[in-house]
């Protein structure tokens, strides 16, 4: 069975759970020019999606961070080393992108239910 946790769009998920594995996206509610809010707005968003899903962040598998300006990518690793869960720290990748409107980061995890 998959279930799908409905996003804002109609033809998007913000998660899908299936066979015991969460994949989830996030961006900032708040396009502000600072990288690091954007990043500490998104985790949190992640956070949230995860809860609905039935786990947690202590439960990420693996990580993909989609940044628009990776000269700024200390910004993110600031929110992220304040953010995860130290004790079960998961696998992650950062890339530079071409983001949509005032996007600095789009994040998405795979994590165990």
């Amino acid at each position: 069975m998959i279930t799908r946790i409905p996003g804002k769009v109609a033809s998007r998920s913000r998660a899908v759970i299936h066979n015991g594995i969460v994949t989830t996206v996030a961006t900032s509610p708040v396009k502000s020019a600072s990288m690091l809010e954007q990043a500490r707005l998104a985790l949190a968003a992640i956070d949230q999606n995860l809860a609905d899903a039935g786990t947690s962040k202590a439960r990420i598998i693996t990580a993909m961070v989609y940044l628009a300006d990776m000269s700024r990518k200390g910004e993110l690793n600031q929110a992220w080393d304040e953010w995860v869960d130290m004790g079960n720290p998961p696998q992650r990748a950062c890339l530079g992108v071409a983001l949509e409107g005032a996007d600095l980061v789009e994040i998405v995890v795979t994590a165990a239910v």
